[in-house]
């Protein structure tokens, strides 16, 4: 049954001048720009720009062959400055080609001689044990160990590579007034 008069002209009232759509279509989407990383991109730079400029310290670098430690009480500050070497060292000891039992008692005398002398950074060079067979570094392994007994050792790191890398450790230590 077909709209009489009077519900056109109300339909034309309400509704105003309608316009016949000419497809039943919806419109396609506007394309949107894909999201842009802002903070990745400015990583990446951050990254690349420090890679090219140099400004990384090899000591930042861990390789997991090198040996670190530090009691709670001492300043990370005072271990930075001793994994860089900015504190002297008064004296160093060559534990090369020595058994473990002779490397731990000549280690023990060093550090009391070092300690009776006031000495407040030692250098300790234990080797790499390239030459230490299947075993691995037999002194290098235990030093850690050794050091981390004495109350008087405060902190000790590898040293840098002029000095042995690796090979080596500065030893800091606690001078009793």
């Amino acid at each position: 049954m077909p709209p009489d008069d009077d519900d056109r002209d109300l339909f034309r009232r309400m509704f105003g001048d309608v316009k016949r759509v000419r497809s039943d279509k919806a419109e396609p989407a506007r394309q949107r720009p894909r999201p842009a990383a802002r903070f990745r991109r400015l990583d990446e730079a951050q990254v690349m720009e420090e890679s090219l400029g140099g400004a990384l310290d090899p000591h930042d670098l861990e390789t997991g062959e090198e040996l670190l430690f530090r009691r709670p009480h001492l300043r990370p500050g005072d271990l930075r400055k001793l994994r860089r070497g900015h504190i002297p060292v008064a004296d160093e000891i060559d534990l090369h080609g020595l058994t473990a039992d002779e490397a731990h008692s000549a280690l023990a005398e060093f550090l009391s001689e070092a300690l009776a002398d006031r000495k407040r950074c030692v250098r300790v060079i234990h080797g790499k044990g390239l030459r230490s067979g299947p075993g691995g570094p037999v002194i290098k392994r235990r030093i850690g160990r050794w050091l981390r007994r004495r109350d008087e050792v405060l902190a000790f790191c590898s040293a840098r590579p002029v000095d042995g890398g690796t090979g080596a450790v500065y030893v800091l230590l606690r001078i009793v007034p």
